[in-house]
């Protein structure tokens, strides 16, 4: 894990998945948290492979070469590495549609909002994180074409006094709902403190921040893990393989709602999410511009996989550079 796993965030969300298979009779596992992204995580990996685990997984993007590296000196050995796009024949990748989840939860923002300036914090502008950006921004103007999203990066995954510096920026920016793509709950107390709402991501953080938090876009990595382990011990686990299941699959979610949304507020979301889970919103779904104006996909185009999983542009709606 990439944070410690007791801060209600990514890697505590990752870590509630682990604690779900490590319940079954047969499973035995064992983690180290707040592993730092190159030459560290490829320690860790490499012990947990000489120590003779049968699978070994990764959970933070920048541990992906490591990976890839070690997985070719243990070829009896499975890995899977989360958010990344590399595989060989013992390792593969998974990730969920968390911009299924970033979607709804921006048709929250959108109709909760009075100053029509939504602030988004996020960690680093990579694919995953623009996507998400993207995702909530159209779901904001699905609800209110009116609103803007203003996004601030941290450079960061994990330092809760700069995710909480940043919301403070955007607050001071007029943004009366902040969101974010980080570990802590900084940002979600920011709000609070301003009287404002937040919207978490990861997991449900409403107990940092119960005067302020509206949902959270979260992870159930219970049934990606699952799979996993019962396919190892069935003998038909295979490398090279990229899972990305969504909320058909139940892998992403939004938390339950602060006592303060309306529920002309979690019908509009319910309708939404419906479509998603039955395949009529596929959300990247032309025609979309980007921000400057742009045509990127013509009227009646879905996005495919790949283009999500390169995604550098913002939609229009965002303020804020993609760098």
């Amino acid at each position: 894990y990439i944070s410690p796993v007791g801060d209600e965030g990514y890697s505590y969300a990752q870590d509630q998945g682990r604690k779900a298979i490590d319940a079954l009779p047969w499973v035995e596992t064992s983690f180290v948290e707040s592993v730092a992204e190159g030459p560290d995580s490829e320690r860790v990996v490499l012990n947990f492979a000489r120590k003779g685990y049968d699978m070994v997984i990764g959970t933070s993007f920048g541990y992906m070469d490591p990976m890839v590296k070690v997985s070719k000196k243990f070829p009896k050995t499975a890995f899977m590495h989360c958010s990344g796009f590399k595989t060989t024949p013992n390792m593969s990748n998974y990730f969920g549609r968390m911009y299924q989840a970033r979607y709804l939860t921006g048709v929250v923002a959108g109709m909760m909002t009075k100053s029509n300036v939504i602030g988004y914090v996020a960690a680093f502008p990579i694919p995953e994180v623009i996507r998400g950006i993207n995702a909530f921004t159209l779901g904001v103007r699905s609800v209110n074409p009116e609103a803007t999203v203003r996004v601030v990066w941290t450079k960061t995954w994990y330092d809760p006094a700069l995710e909480k510096d940043a919301a403070i920026s955007l607050l001071d920016m007029k943004a009366d709902v902040i969101t974010q793509h980080q570990d802590s709950p900084g940002p979600q107390e920011a709000a609070q403190e301003r009287g404002k709402y937040s919207i978490a991501y990861n997991s449900d953080m409403s107990k940092m921040a119960p005067k302020s938090h509206l949902t959270a876009a979260i992870w159930n990595w219970e049934p990606v893990f699952k799979n996993a382990v019962e396919q190892l011990r069935d003998g038909v686990w295979q490398g090279n393989e990229s899972l990305w299941w969504g909320m058909d699959q139940g892998v992403v979610d939004i938390a339950p709602y602060g006592s303060m949304v309306p529920q002309n507020v979690k019908d509009k979301v319910a309708e939404a999410k419906k479509a998603i889970v039955e395949g009529n919103n596929a959300i990247f779904v032309g025609p979309l511009k980007d921000q400057n104006g742009k045509e990127m996909v013509p009227a009646g185009k879905s996005m495919t996989d790949p283009e999500l999983l390169g995604m550098m542009w913002f939609v229009e709606g965002v303020i804020g550079n993609t760098k």
